[in-house]
């Protein structure tokens, strides 16, 4: 299986509700490899109890695809897979995970089972998960879970995709 990191703060993304809001907006390359993947992980920290203003951003250029359908009505994101990974040293990522499955569901994408994996440290405190050693055994744990259940819902709705909408 092939992956791709895609970091939406090293791209010049703009804020909007379109697929491409113009001259040098960094998104339509973004967009297209996500409508090439099966499957797409949004990983965000917590800030202040809520997703990052980069993940907000992201979910606000889906909206796009309320509108982009496939030649049988169904969404272009039908058939493909999300899931959720949150960081941060503070409570709040099942909260922070129900706003973007949300958000990624009105669009489009199917959630599988133990679809989100989360790492929060100890409040107010300065442990990123990258420095983190060992590795929480739990988070561990959750990350392989959505992993598998994440690849083998991409392989059924690729074999088995969703029916026509029109």
């Amino acid at each position: 299986m092939q992956s791709d990191l895609v970091r939406v703060v090293d791209h010049d993304v703009r804020f909007g509700v379109t697929a491409d809001e113009g001259d040098g907006d960094g998104w339509p390359a973004i967009r297209e490899k996500m409508l090439a993947a099966d499957l797409l992980v949004i990983a965000t920290p917590i800030w202040m109890g809520q997703p990052s203003s980069v993940c907000k951003m992201v979910l606000e250029r889906l909206d796009a695809e309320l509108g982009e359908t496939d030649d049988e009505g169904r969404m272009l994101t039908f058939g493909k897979v999300a899931g959720v990974a949150v960081v941060g040293n503070e409570d709040g990522a099942h909260h922070v995970s129900a706003e973007v499955f949300q958000g990624l569901s009105d669009v489009g994408f199917t959630i599988p089972p133990n679809a989100v994996t989360y790492w929060v440290g100890e409040a107010m405190q300065g442990i990123d998960y990258r420095d983190k050693e060992p590795r929480p055994e739990a988070t561990d744990k959750t990350t392989k879970a959505l992993a598998l259940n994440a690849a083998h819902l991409a392989r059924i709705l690729k074999s088995a995709p969703f029916p026509a909408q029109g």
